[in-house]
């Protein structure tokens, strides 16, 4: 029997987060539940546990070199795991496998048939690469996520779609060369805003050209803007018809966050969720995994995600 809408939370997942005032904090996972509980949620749809993704999965994704690296420093708990964003802690291997093992846990649940929808709210960690770490991402759960998909469902074409301030550079470059990812981005522009990629001239390479999506937008762009550009979106994907379409639906791109500089409401992250959901069903399948994202004011995550949550119910 369906459950509906699928929810992945817990206190591993919330394990994923960064010491000492860092934008990424562990608070994040509480300030959504809270939100989630108090607009009653729960009853609407079915809270899982998290787990943790094997070593095997992440080497779908991630070179074993890079992952052995990861075991390391999470054992040291010394230094940083990039250039200076993604500082190193005792345990950051399991806290960030456990992000991945709650997306697999979402996408094998929907592919089941156990769920028609699901949100991960510590998930979405679309800057890291295949060989490294990047902008506050250890292990790219989306990566891992689509490889997987292909690799025991059987499923080729998966649409992915970000709506997170900041451009999904870990996903567009590891299938910049992959026609069956089809691929649609709002975010900030990058020549104002970290990592500055996802120019609108970044459409894919090879066979691959044409089925990637990059809209950059302006600093202080707001939901009027987002509505012009967003039917682009829906337009692309539904072109190519992906058999599960998943959102980063990061809430830094909400006016307020301290690191970001959009103006969109929660408004648009409701609509994403919504009319995605209404294409997936257009498409025949209904499949939409959700994945939080970023975001560093906690109010709006909470709004943000609750109403991605609400969408998908």
């Amino acid at each position: 029997m369906s459950a509906g809408v699928a929810v992945i939370a817990g206190e591993a997942l919330a394990r994923y987060g960064f010491p000492e005032g860092h934008p990424f904090g562990v608070d994040r996972h509480g300030a959504f539940l809270r939100e989630f509980e108090s607009r009653g949620l729960a009853s609407r749809v079915s809270l899982f546990e998290p787990r943790e993704a094997s070593y095997d999965e992440l080497i779908s994704f991630h070179t074993p070199e890079y992952v052995e690296f990861v075991r390391e420093r999470s054992q040291s708990g010394q230094g940083y795991l990039d250039g200076g964003d993604t500082p190193a802690f005792r345990g950051v291997y399991e806290a960030a496998a456990t992000v991945v093992g709650s997306t697999l846990r979402a996408a094998e649940m929907i592919m089941r048939g156990e769920a028609a929808r699901a949100f991960v709210p510590i998930a979405g960690l679309h800057h890291a690469g295949r060989a490294h770490a990047a902008g506050f991402c250890v292990f790219n759960d989306c990566g891992v996520a689509i490889e997987q998909l292909r690799r025991k469902s059987g499923i080729r074409r998966v649409g992915y779609v970000d709506i997170d301030a900041h451009h999904g550079d870990g996903v567009y470059y590891a299938f910049e060369d992959d026609a069956e990812l089809i691929f649609a981005d709002i975010h900030q522009d990058g020549h104002t805003l970290y990592p500055g990629t996802g120019a609108a001239s970044e459409t894919g390479r090879g066979a691959a050209a044409g089925t990637k999506l990059n809209i950059p937008l302006p600093p202080g762009a707001d939901d009027a803007q987002f509505a012009r550009v967003w039917p682009q979106v829906l337009q692309h994907v539904a072109r190519f018809e992906p058999e599960l379409i998943l959102l980063q639906c990061g809430a830094d791109s909400v006016a307020g966050d301290p690191i970001t500089h959009m103006h969109l409401s929660t408004k648009s992250h409701g609509r994403a969720a919504r009319d995605l959901v209404k294409l997936a069903q257009d498409i025949g399948h209904g499949r939409v995994l959700a994945c939080g994202g970023g975001g560093y004011n906690r109010t709006n995550i909470a709004h943000a995600w609750c109403a991605v949550v609400e969408n998908l119910a």
